[in-house]
Parts: C-alpha cells; structure tokens; sequence
C-alpha cells in the first residue's frame, strides 16, 4: 500500500476505514472507504466503495464473522492486503480523548500509547475501541508510522472560563475541565463551509452533530467558541444510549441506592439516552416510526434539548447567522430538523419544507432571519489531512 494513508475510525458497533493517494505536491485523493457495520450483531455486513461511488463489496457477514473488533479488523486487514500488498506511508487514526496534555494530532509512540491508555476512563465507550487497531498495528507491523488524531483538539481554542467547572482550582490542573468532542466533524464542517458558504463560514454558526452521538458548538469565523458535551461524552444532549445533561445529584441517589461503579457505568453509556427513555430503541428512525407514547416522548425530549442548546450556545457566539446540521440524524431525518427548528421559530428561522425534504445545502427561506443549513460530514478526511500534516513535521 505505497504512497498511500489508511485512515481508521474504529468505533463501539462498526469499522469504518478510507484510503487516500499522496499525489502532486503531497495533494490527496481520496481512493475508496468501507466499513464493517453491525459489530457483534445478527446483521453484521462488509462495504466498500470506490472514489466514484461504485460498489467494490457489499456482502453480509456470516454469524461470528465479526463478533468484535478484533474480527472486524481481520476482514478490514485481509482485504487491505489483498489489494495493497505493500504498507501504507501511514495510518491515522480517530482518537477520541487526548486528555490535558495532546491538543494536536501526533505521532504515537508507546509512550503517546500508554496516555492515551490511561485515558479510557473518560471515554470507555470510545477510547478503548479507538485504540484497539493502534495495538493490532504495533504488534504485527511496528514499522508503520501510525498518528493520532483527537476529537477534543478543535475545542483547545476556548477561553478558560467555558473550559472550567466550577470546582476548586487544583481539579482543573489535575485534567477536570470540558474539553468537547466531535471535534474533527467540527473542524470539517469549518473548512467544507468556507468552500461552498464563504459569507455563512465568517460568520456566527452553530453545528448540530446529531446522531448515536450527539453535540453542538458554537463557531466564529471557523474557530470553537463552546460546545455542549464537557469532561466526558455522557454531557450536553441526549444521545441513543447516553442521557446527556444530568444532574450530578442523581449519580450521587444511584450510589446511595447500593449501585455499584460499573452498573451505573453501563447504565450512563448503554442504556439510557433516547433508548432509555423509550424503553424501545436508540435508533431515531425507529422511535419516529413509532406510535407508542413513549417513543413520542424520546423525540419530543431530543428535539427540545437540542433547540435549548442551541439557543443557549448563541451567548458563545454572540447571536446566530446560520445553524448547521450534521452526522447520521441531522444529515438524514427532515422530520427532526423540522421540529428542532420549529422550537428555535422564535428566533426567526423559517424552514423551507421542499428543501429540508430533499436535503438540500439550504433549507431555510430567503427570508429565515437565520440560514439553515445540512452539511454532511466527513472526520475521515480531517483524519487524513492532519495525519499527512502530522508526517510532513517530522520531516
């Protein structure tokens, strides 16, 4: 896999990877990306498509195929090496937490590997499954230059008084602080505005990456202002599985009910959210599709915490001139981004429905006090920016 970087995100149900060519002038080309989706599931399946979109391979995996990550990796692996029989240049990889000390992307090392280890604990959703493929790659290919990329990264630009709690001093120095995440989604969504909305990337927005997991931040001229999600990725909105803002108080009730760390632990990551909530399912299609009154109550509490923030993150950015909407959610479901900005109405949106029907760039009116805006994202290409960035500096 010469003059080639793989990129991998390695996430807690599925793999995705992309492939991308050092051209010219170290320019590059984006060759093919795939994922195995459905992780440890019954409907486990391997995609790949090429740079022009056609199908390369769509097949279902057989029960056990991949069970975990580790089997995840050997499909990736094994079709990697069939196709590029020599290494890449690089591979960079989506990290979730660089803690206090990483606010740039970096080459890892075992001494950046042992950090970043010890980080788990703010993340044990991500941070684990992040690092997995690092470890894989060390072991059987140490040669490889590897590089970590971190979704906290975007939001070091922050002033000191939005990354504080109000705690006493030496917690902050001791790593309790808000760092944010979604951070490469953020940085891409900064960068692909200024090429397709110059006027709506200079100015004040706000992104909305709703999916499984979800955030906002606050953005002037690019650059992070504040975002919802704090110290860990359980803050901020409700998600499929995490429940969001929550009072510490009732962390505190759990424990004094005889709940134990790793019960509450499995409760905060994997069973509450809109899939608590409901009682039903973390996936949004499925609970709008839904009659049951508890489905309608996931929904109508995602969509309103959404618009509070939202509304909230403008003291950040001192007003609004543009919202954007972004990942698996916000980039496909018209119906929540109608009722989101049917509760932001005060504010003076004004929703075009034809447009929000069709997904288009703009879906708000001429006439919407504040543009709105769908934007898919694509932290791959961050990832593979950075890390021939990252390369390019130890030269």
């Amino acid at each position: 896999m010469s003059d080639v970087i793989l990129v991998v995100n390695a996430g807690s149900s599925s793999l995705k990877f992309q492939v991308y060519e050092l051209g010219a002038a170290n320019a590059l080309q984006f060759l093919l990306g795939g994922q195995v989706s459905g992780i440890g599931g019954s409907r486990a399946a391997f995609k790949v498509k090429d740079n022009s979109g056609a199908c390369l391979v769509d097949r279902p995996l057989q029960p056990g195929e991949a069970a975990d990550l580790s089997g995840a990796q050997e499909i990736m692996a094994s079709w990697l090496q069939e196709r590029f029989p020599t290494p890449p240049v690089a591979v960079g990889h989506r990290i979730v937490h660089g803690g206090p000390k990483l606010s740039r992307s970096v080459l890892i090392n075992q001494d950046i590997l042992d950090y970043l280890d010890s980080l788990v604990p703010l993340a044990p959703l991500h941070q684990r499954n992040n690092l997995a493929p690092v470890h894989v790659i060390f072991e059987h290919w140490p040669e490889i230059r590897q590089v970590a990329c971190f979704d906290t990264a975007f939001h070091r630009s922050q002033d000191a008084v939005v990354q504080h709690f109000a705690l006493p001093e030496k917690y902050f120095q001791q790593g309790v602080r808000r760092y944010g995440f979604h951070g490469l989604s953020y940085q891409y969504i900064a960068g692909r505005l200024r090429e397709v909305l110059p006027e709506v990337a200079r100015g004040r927005v706000i992104a909305a990456h709703l999916g499984s997991g979800a955030s906002a931040c606050a953005m002037v001229d690019g650059v992070s202002r504040e975002t919802t999600m704090g110290f860990t990725a359980l803050d901020g909105l409700p998600m499929g599985t995490r429940p969001g803002r929550l009072d510490a108080g009732v962390v505190l009730w759990m424990l004094e009910q005889g709940m134990g760390h790793d019960e509450i632990q499995d409760l905060l990551y994997n069973g509450s959210g809109m899939k608590g909530l409901s009682g039903i399912s973390n996936d949004m299609r499925t609970l709008l599709a839904s009659d049951d009154a508890s489905a309608a109550l996931a929904v109508d509490y995602f969509t309103y915490r959404t618009a509070e923030s939202v509304a909230g993150l403008c003291v950040a950015a001192q007003g609004l001139d543009a919202l954007v909407f972004t990942a698996g959610v916000g980039e496909n479901s018209p119906e929540i981004r109608a009722r989101v900005c049917q509760r932001l109405a005060w504010m003076g949106i004004q929703l075009d429905e034809t447009a929000n029907a069709e997904n288009a760039l703009t879906i708000s009116r001429p006439g919407s006090r504040i543009s709105v805006h769908v934007v898919p994202t694509n932290e791959e290409a961050v990832i593979a920016q950075q890390t021939l960035e990252t390369l390019l500096g130890q030269l």
